[in-house]
């Protein structure tokens, strides 16, 4: 699999982190180029920062957050195909898989990341969806990312990775999913980057997570800061489209079910 990414034209590919661009090494973000929300060309405003509490300037401790999530999926990964812990990620399959397609129309061999990929189940059914495709998943948990390495057994590139610090140069992907994953993440914006960053012009992110109405989102998100399992924060609609809409061109938000929530968002 490194052999097909790393072919794409200069641009696709892992990289080393002695390889990734000066401001990532610095931990900064350029002022996103592109359209801004409402379509008109220019430099759009640098990216409002969310921390972990929604709370612009915050400075929780994302190492932590991220130790307890890697903790608690090192310890789910042997049950969380058939366990209750994965129930969510896996009725929100059918919708990231029909999304994925409609994303990828007239792109016959896409080259497709999975962020947040977990045991690779859902990697595995984009396999199916995609035949020809070139696939990568990333995920924080060595187990998680050992089961991954077995179930697709040599038909995808899976690495342990951050999120916040993908290793793959710009544009190397068609299309990018993430998947019951982004509550996780202590930098949503930087994630939201990265994302943006491994896209190539025109490549699509498809993002399903969990979502709740603003009562009880309210309350779950004040229990966060004591979740054993590294959650951070439930976003709403309106939060998802602020990080998302920073970097993507067009940002289509949709709720599933009673809990869930779906977006698709371009990179113009």
């Amino acid at each position: 699999m490194d052999e097909g990414i790393d072919r794409q034209a200069g641009v696709g590919g892992a990289a080393d982190s002695g390889q990734l661009d000066a401001r990532e090494e610095k931990g900064e973000m350029p002022a996103p180029q592109r359209l801004n929300a409402r379509g008109r060309g220019g430099d759009a405003p640098a990216p409002r920062r969310f921390s972990a509490h929604g709370r612009k300037g915050s400075k929780p401790a994302p190492e932590q957050f991220k130790a307890r999530s890697k903790a608690a999926f090192d310890e789910q990964a042997p049950i969380y195909d058939e366990g209750m812990q994965g129930d969510h990620a896996r009725a929100l399959y059918p919708c990231i898989l029909e999304e994925a397609r409609r994303a990828m129309e007239g792109t016959p061999v896409p080259s497709v990341l999975d962020v947040g990929c977990g045991t690779g189940m859902l990697s595995e059914r984009l396999l199916g969806a995609f035949p020809s495709c070139r696939l990568a998943g990333v995920d924080l948990s060595p187990a998680m990312v050992e089961r991954a390495r077995t179930r697709l057994a040599g038909r995808a590139e899976v690495r342990e990775a951050d999120a916040e610090r993908l290793p793959f140069h710009d544009g190397a992907f068609d299309l990018v999913v993430c998947n019951d994953s982004f509550h996780h993440y202590p930098d949503p914006d930087r994630a939201a980057f990265q994302m943006w960053r491994v896209l190539r012009k025109g490549g699509a992110l498809v993002l399903g997570d969990v979502w709740q109405p603003a009562p009880a989102r309210a309350v779950m998100n004040a229990w966060m800061p004591f979740s054993h399992e590294g959650d951070v924060r439930i976003y709403s609609e309106a939060e998802l489209r602020t990080i998302l809409g920073t970097w993507f061109q067009r940002v289509r938000w949709s709720r599933i079910g009673l809990t869930g929530c779906l977006v698709v968002a371009s990179k113009g």
